[in-house]
């Protein structure tokens, strides 16, 4: 792909009960389904923290999955975007839980 066809990528951190809920293997789910690339992991301080890449559109549906809906049992109280901008290639391949 290149940087014609609009590939974005930001950097994620979601606040709430996001810890025990099943929030990076949904988000790994959700990612993969949208067709863009990344990852996701856990941090110290209870909240998850990532980085999506792909087409701009789906970026932007992630983000709002991300911020909104979350896994089932998830409680979202906050959702952090930063570092969104093009990218000329993805700099990963498939969606990984990293630990």
């Amino acid at each position: 792909m290149s940087a014609g066809s609009g590939l974005q990528s930001v950097d994620f951190e979601i606040f709430g009960h996001v810890q025990g809920v099943c929030f990076r293997m949904y988000t790994e789910k959700e990612g993969l389904r949208l067709g863009l690339v990344g990852w996701v992991k856990n941090t110290a301080s209870g909240t998850v923290v990532g980085q999506v890449q792909g087409p701009a559109a789906m970026v932007e549906e992630m983000k709002f999955w991300l911020s909104k809906e979350g896994s089932p049992s998830s409680r979202i109280t906050r959702a952090q975007f930063t570092n969104q901008k093009p990218i000329d290639k993805l700099e990963f391949s498939g969606f990984k839980t990293r630990f």
